[in-house]
């Protein structure tokens, strides 16, 4: 009975013990961490915003309605068409008559058109959203036009169309997940637009409506290191949400189209940006000023102006390359991906002398020349020269007599 329960014993030491080695393992936490979030939402994508690098996709290609999360796309056209935000923009009957939400502007009132933004970008004016169209391009229909025009010259996309500034609802107004997370990663270049999407409560005192805008995106509220940026609701599109947070040097971005519940849309959001957090670092490849190749002895042949960065599963190290065009490869688990350009070294003088010492020696030879004078001859190298021209002209004298003595003695015989 005693061997029994020794035995029993032992046995579950040994199983205790597997299972802690199992969970420490470092593979074993490994592939916990990497595992990748489940999404309820029907499309997602999570993108690095400084490299641009897509760290998760689902369904990114797939056509959605984006309803207010199209706000973004007026935003910065804005920004980047009026440089004077203190402009003052006359409220039109139909954007006083807007459907949805609205920050009810009274008809001929007149706002900054920097108001405006954060009346549309905060509270999802759709009256905000027509006025400021209106400003831009006289009408609703002209300013989509531009929308248009401006997604695929600025930032490329293909499968985004517009047709209303605010995102009512249309059948033919559509985007991608992996489009929204370009615009957006493009319009957070801009510091005016970040800062307005990243404001969490600002007065507002209009005309007919005197308020306190609460910025609509509930991941300022309580999400560490939340930085913007839009949310979004209609019957057809279900719940948006297009939202960045940056944490230890690296933001992150997630887009979410065609969710069933605000409930959802943000937790499958925070699982996202927790997911990204958890497994990926952005770190530095290349430095400012380093040159290719690389750790070498051999004349640089490219030169990297300003750092390169890419991310990288944490605990991975990336291969970097260098194309014969300047272009830095990196690659790694996921995949291999362009870092940026480097710029080619201009051959200089001193390149060219440490490449070919031939070229050395005569660019030397060629740089004395013109500027060697030859000594002048000392007193005694004088006397020198003077006896060996005395002691030549003594030697010609002798060899003139011998020859004309000859000469004498055979016109003799002659006679």
């Amino acid at each position: 009975m005693l061997r029994l329960r020794r035995l029993i014993c032992f046995n579950a030491c040994v199983l205790l013990f597997i299972q802690l080695w199992f969970v420490a393992s470092p593979s074993h936490a490994e592939g916990l961490a990497n595992d990748e979030p489940n999404m309820i939402s029907e499309s997602a994508v999570l993108m690095d915003a400084k490299t641009g690098t897509v760290l998760y996709a689902q369904n990114a290609d797939r056509e959605q309605f984006p309803a207010s999360i199209t706000k973004i796309v007026t935003g910065i056209i804005a920004l980047e068409n009026e440089s004077a935000l203190s402009n003052l923009v006359t409220v039109s009957k139909e954007a006083r008559g807007e459907d949805g939400t609205r920050i009810y502007l009274a008809e001929g009132e007149q706002v900054t058109l920097e108001k405006l933004l954060y009346g549309m970008l905060m509270n999802s004016g759709n009256d905000a959203a027509t006025a400021i169209a209106e400003y831009i391009d006289g009408t609703k229909a002209k300013f989509a036009e531009r929308m248009n025009a401006w997604v695929k010259e600025k930032v490329g996309v293909e499968h985004t169309h517009f047709v209303n500034p605010s995102g009512l609802p249309d059948k033919t107004q559509v985007t991608t997940a992996l489009d929204m997370a370009k615009i957006a990663r493009y319009a957070m270049q801009n510091e005016k637009f970040r800062q307005i999407v990243a404001t969490k409560r600002l007065p507002w005192v209009g005309k007919e409506w005197t308020s306190t805008l609460i910025n609509h995106n509930e991941l300022l509220k309580g999400y560490e290191g939340a930085t913007g940026i839009k949310n979004g609701y209609t019957e057809a599109a279900g719940f948006t949400l297009v939202a960045s947070a940056k944490r230890n040097g690296m933001e992150l971005i997630g887009v979410l189209l065609k969710s069933p519940s605000k409930a959802v849309v943000y937790d499958d959001m925070r699982n996202l940006l927790d997911y990204g957090f958890a497994n990926f670092d952005l770190q530095q490849v290349v430095s400012a000023d380093q040159a290719y190749p690389f750790m070498s002895k051999e004349p640089a042949q490219f030169i990297a102006r300003e750092p390169m960065w890419a991310v990288l599963r944490k605990g991975v190290i990336p291969s970097v390359d260098v194309t014969s065009d300047g272009d830095v490869m990196v690659t790694s688990t996921l995949g291999t991906v362009k870092a940026g350009a480097m710029e080619p070294v201009k051959p200089t003088i001193e390149s060219v002398i440490e490449e070919s010492p031939k070229v050395a020696a005569d660019i030397a030879t060629a740089a004395v020349e013109p500027t060697t004078v030859k000594p002048e001859p000392t007193r005694g190298q004088k006397l020198s020269i003077l006896f060996v021209w005395m002691g030549l002209l003594v030697y010609l004298a002798i060899l003139a007599y011998i020859r004309l003595k000859r000469q004498q003695r055979e016109r003799g015989r002659g006679l």
